[in-house]
């Protein structure tokens, strides 16, 4: 099953300079895009409601709010560099001669996807945070993740368990910062 629906996401692959851009696009530079707007919007938002008796108060809850996030997301990034030093797997590329992927990443270190680790840490932890903002960003993760199976750096089984990974790692940190917000 992996083989199959690696080899019909990764057909669509070498069709257009466009697809191919936009598959690029898609596994690279959409993610650092989508992380900037991420950080910003937490910062910014005020859910409609802005006390001018306490705004450092409500600062505060915003920093809280942004570490919580990406400390989930950036932690996803560590425990998958960790795993993969453990696994060896190779990419598709690698694994099949006749695969030339869009853009050369990495070599015998393609499970779990550390890009769908990330995103799918940071959109469940953005759901635990703004559930709108939060869904949009699984999408994000999808289309991430399904850029880098159709770019031929990951097999989907990879991307399916970075984003179980992902999302388990950001409810162990919900566990914990809601613990932690109570202690103190």
């Amino acid at each position: 099953m992996n083989i199959y629906l690696f080899n019909l996401i990764y057909g669509l692959a070498h069709q257009s300079i466009f697809l191919d851009w936009l598959f690029v696009f898609g596994s690279n530079s959409f993610g650092y895009i989508m992380i900037f707007l991420a950080f910003v919007f937490l910062f910014l938002h005020t859910d409609g409601v802005f006390d001018y008796r306490t705004p450092f108060l409500q600062l505060k809850n915003k920093i809280k709010e942004i570490i919580f996030v990406f400390f989930s997301a950036v932690s996803a990034w560590i425990i998958q560099a960790v795993v993969k030093s453990f696994i060896i797997s190779p990419r598709p590329f690698i694994f099949f001669e006749n695969v030339k992927p869009l853009f050369l990443h990495g070599g015998m270190d393609s499970f779990p996807s550390g890009h769908s680790m990330f995103f799918a840490a940071l959109a469940m932890s953005l759901y635990f945070v703004h559930k709108r903002i939060g869904f949009m960003y699984f999408i994000v993760a999808l289309i991430v993740g399904l850029s880098r199976v159709a770019s031929g750096v990951h097999f989907p089984i990879d991307i399916l368990f970075g984003y179980i990974f992902g999302i388990i790692i950001a409810l162990i940190f919900r566990f914990i910062f809601i613990k932690k917000l109570h202690k103190s």
